[in-house]
């Protein structure tokens, strides 16, 4: 699958000399997380894994070339039964997905890294992801560190009931890839559909919220999208991508300068 990750960053191009030679008491390691689901009838399966790789190759070529941050190979499958029952859609259980990233990390410290960040773009990853941080930093002692999306960049133009509910195949994912492989949007087979409408209140929310409940994806929308990517462009994709890419350099940066502060 097509990379966006500088060369002198992705370990996989290395050989294991010359990871010997990184000083691995600094060095951050970048694991990215992602899937490959449906995104509606538009979008193609590998979308969470393409936006995942472009975002993070522009950051990292932004980034201080004198920081010590590598990237390893995508783990492109997530945790995604929310799309079961839309075709091509490929999941692994919690367990699964749990076991290989808790081996990826093991592997890592095995080769003395001590500092661990896992990149996510899908949003059913989520709450596994922290689980496993905690938990890597438990039995390894590393330094974990978790990234989603764009590290919470506000993006200009983005109407706001489709930034609050454009969980999925909408107008940003769908800028982005206009942007990284247009060749792979279909923008005549462009739906619409939102879990929660505009003016709706109330508690009950579908995430992030005091209270929520389990969703599915074919429970809402019949084409697999949530949210709208009829306002999508390939330059709204390339000014979000420079804008969240500059949020991810600043928050490798603040994960660097960053020490435990123990107390005995």
């Amino acid at each position: 699958m097509r990379t966006w990750i500088p060369d002198a960053r992705f370990l996989p191009y290395m050989t294991w000399k010359q990871v010997e030679a990184i000083p691995k008491s600094d060095a951050m390691v970048i694991l990215p997380v992602a899937a490959i689901e449906q995104h509606g009838h538009h979008l193609p399966l590998a979308t969470d894994t393409l936006e995942n790789n472009f975002l993070l190759g522009r950051a990292l070529e932004l980034l201080r070339a004198d920081l010590p941050v590598y990237a390893v190979e995508r783990v492109c499958y997530g945790k995604s039964n929310e799309h079961l029952g839309f075709p091509g859609t490929m999941t692994l259980s919690a367990a699964t997905f749990s076991g290989v990233v808790r081996d990826l990390g093991a592997s890592l410290h095995a080769s003395g890294f001590r500092r661990l960040v896992i990149y996510n773009t899908h949003g059913g990853n989520s709450a596994l992801v922290n689980v496993l941080a905690r938990d890597l930093r438990v039995e390894f002692g590393l330094q974990v560190f978790s990234l989603f999306f764009g590290a919470g960049v506000a993006l200009p133009g983005l109407d706001p009931h489709e930034d609050m509910y454009g969980y999925h195949g909408g107008t940003v994912e769908t800028s982005l890839l206009l942007a990284a492989t247009p060749e792979l949007v279909h923008t005549d087979q462009y739906t619409s559909c939102y879990i929660r409408q505009p003016g709706e209140t109330g508690r009950l929310v579908p995430e992030n919220g005091g209270a929520t409940y389990a969703w599915i994806t074919g429970d809402i929308s019949p084409s697999g999208i949530l949210g709208d990517p009829s306002a999508a462009t390939a330059e709204k994709g390339r000014q979000w991508r420079e804008l969240m890419a500059q949020g991810i350099v600043e928050a490798l940066e603040e994960m660097f300068a960053f020490r435990n502060r123990q107390q005995f």
